[in-house]
């Protein structure tokens, strides 16, 4: 990791930037992709298997005997853990349904909001080098509460033209039914657009490469919906004394390995502490299999050395991490002063990976410093409050004349009549 020693506030921005490709080459490419989904539908997708995923398909749906045979295909150990997950990840979010209330504004208006599921939703899942059967947990759960109508599910095909079979077993789990081998931007373009095969849908879901954040970003403002920019997996880890360098460690290495362009930054007051972490750094990832795609990844990392851990919350909420963990004495208490974070782990027993697979909690979250503004998917994501209102004829005869007053004052002569003659016809009553 590339070592920055107590940086003015002036030099945080560019040293706190993100790795991303050259802006206008990923936009050209994307929008290729795009146009040529468009246009040529399924025969579309089948080309790019062909291109990027190096396989040759006849169809894109996955058939109904590849999914009879996905739970054989993997142990009573994961199956019993994607069990566990499910039963902790649907706690959580049925948490989070709201109770419809009835609000009296004033004598004779009623005025409430009411969830209603969005009717279709597209989900992605990431596959290739990491094939993210616990995305599927964390997003057709939450649709399944909700009630969402139709649910299509895109995936990359491996190699052998089949979906990963945890993947597979998972969705049936979770009651999705019409998954699809079609991966990247493409993949985007699919449920933004519709195919013969794929239906259009109305709000996309799931992580991905800059590819993928570019096209789900490229299709919103077409009209398609999109959960939030969630591109390359980050972490920030605030540590100070109290830590376990090799905890620490292994959390940063947990998040290098997801793809060459990930990033991890470790903020922390004690420069004899960074050292610890690096040694076990250099230690564990020669450990990987994936060391190859951690060790590309730790060349866009940092480890900031501040003055104190309130300059380290500072870095952090200015960075706006997807993930944040505080392995630091009195965490609790530092954890109060996060402002900008996609979801924060707290203590030096509280791994990332914890939130990844099986806490309750949705990974799903806002990356490349979006947690500023976004929150990560949860039930709300796949429900809109439609808002609705009551007046009785008190309630207008009461009102009206408010409303009379600002109309004409904004000149709107129409939206001012529209009470007027309902206040005329109680007159006359």
């Amino acid at each position: 990791m590339n070592i920055i020693k107590y940086p003015q506030a002036s030099e945080l921005e560019n040293i706190l930037k993100r790795p991303v490709f050259e802006a206008d080459f990923l936009e050209s490419t994307v929008k290729n992709i795009l146009a040529r989904v468009r246009q040529g539908g399924d025969q579309a997708l089948l080309k790019f298997n062909e291109q990027f995923d190096k396989v040759k398909l006849d169809q894109l749906a996955v058939i109904e005997e590849e999914k009879k045979q996905a739970a054989g295909k993997i142990s009573e150990d994961l199956r019993s853990a994607i069990q566990t997950a499910l039963n902790n990840i649907k706690k959580f979010h049925e948490a989070q349904t709201r109770k419809e209330m009835k609000i009296e504004t004033s004598k004779g208006v009623t005025c409430w909001r009411k969830a209603v599921p969005i009717e279709k939703v597209g989900i992605y899942i990431p596959g290739g080098t990491a094939p993210l059967f616990s995305t599927v947990l964390m997003l057709g759960v939450p649709a399944t509460i909700a009630g969402c109508k139709e649910v299509v599910l895109c995936t990359p095909p491996g190699a052998d033209g089949k979906v990963n079979p945890a993947i597979l077993y998972t969705a049936q789990l979770t009651g999705i039914s019409k998954i699809f081998k079609t991966g990247g931007a493409q993949a985007i373009a699919a449920m933004a657009y519709g195919t013969e095969s794929i239906a259009k849908v109305d709000k996309i879901f799931g992580p991905g490469n800059q590819y993928v954040t570019a096209a789900k970003q490229l299709v919103s403002m077409e009209g398609t919906a999109i959960d939030m920019p969630a591109g390359p997996s980050e972490l920030a880890v605030i540590a100070d004394s109290s830590c376990n360098p090799v905890f620490v460690a292994s959390d940063l290495l947990s998040q290098a390995e997801h793809g060459k362009d990930s990033q991890v930054v470790l903020i922390c007051p004690d420069e004899n502490v960074i050292n610890k972490i690096s040694h076990e750094i250099d230690v564990q990832v020669e450990k990987l299999p994936r060391k190859e795609i951690a060790r590309a990844s730790l060349l866009n990392s940092k480890a900031i050395l501040v003055n104190d851990l309130n300059e380290a919350m500072q870095v952090s909420n200015q960075y706006a991490p997807e993930h944040l963990i505080i392995a630091t004495e009195n965490a609790v208490t530092l954890s109060e002063k996060v402002i900008n974070a996609g979801s924060v782990f707290i203590g030096n027993y509280s791994p990332e990976s914890a939130g990844d697979y099986a806490s309750g909690t949705n990974h799903t979250l806002p990356t490349n410093g979006a947690a500023k503004a976004y929150s990560g998917v949860s039930l709300d994501s796949f429900m809109k409050q439609i808002t609705f209102q009551e007046i009785t004829r008190e309630g207008i005869a009461d009102l009206g004349p408010t409303i009379e007053a600002m109309a004409g004052a904004e000149l709107l002569a129409a939206h001012k009549n529209a009470v007027s003659v309902r206040l005329s016809e109680i007159k006359k009553s």
